[in-house]
């Protein structure tokens, strides 16, 4: 059985749409202003943990603790984000045709884990492995071999890593001993190892792994 790896954020979920909304929907639930918005805007653009939020307490004095902010944060998260039905389907075809389906992705253990399970993702997967699980990120090849070994099995030739970011998804899935898929267009950064194929949707990904399993 192959395994096929994907990336979460920017590949099988879109995070930057619903990370708007999350921060919107958590300043309106505790009534905070548009400084603390875009504060948080700002600081949690790229990534969000537990810590950033004991940042804001301590910037803007609040009485709320961390930890109820970061829960409040990860629920929002949870219910703006969303992965598209044809992304679902996909992925219910590669299952059907004998994959090994697992996730591996930088990011909080339990906010990535929410975001898979509030888009129905977690009924296709095998197996996922977060950055913090280990506290090992991406390109890091040590994520990916967890991502197999939760998806009971380990990185074998032929295996598949698919994700939007150069460094930490295809070049790092290269130095796992991976095939790559990136999913962009964009021109590709110098001095980085190219991706085995190049698409402009994930869907296009996996309808490649399924063209080429026999490969």
């Amino acid at each position: 059985m192959r395994l096929a790896l994907f990336d979460l954020d920017g590949t099988l979920v879109d995070r930057r749409s619903a990370f708007p909304d999350a921060v919107v929907q958590l300043s309106h639930d505790h009534g905070y202003g548009p400084e603390i918005e875009r504060w948080l805007v700002a600081e949690l653009a790229d990534r969000a943990d537990r810590s950033d939020f004991e940042r804001l307490r301590v910037a803007f004095q609040l009485n709320e603790t961390a930890d109820h902010l970061w829960r409040v944060y990860v629920d929002r998260m949870a219910a703006a984000v969303h992965c598209r039905p044809a992304v679902l389907d996909s992925l219910a075809r590669l299952r059907a045709a004998g994959w090994n389906i697992g996730i591996a992705t930088n990011g909080s253990s339990d906010i990535q884990r929410a975001k898979i399970q509030a888009t129905g993702l977690a009924d296709l997967i095998d197996g996922i492995a977060a950055s913090g699980d280990i506290d090992v990120r991406k390109p890091d090849p040590r994520l990916f071999e967890l991502a197999a070994a939760r998806c009971g099995t380990q990185l074998t030739l032929g295996d598949w890593m698919t994700g939007d970011n150069p460094e930490t998804d295809i070049a790092g899935g290269y130095k796992a001993g991976l095939r790559t898929i990136w999913v962009d267009g964009r021109p590709w950064p110098d001095g980085l190892a190219t991706p085995h194929h190049t698409v402009g949707d994930v869907t296009e990904a996996i309808d490649y792994l399924l063209t080429h399993s026999a490969e």
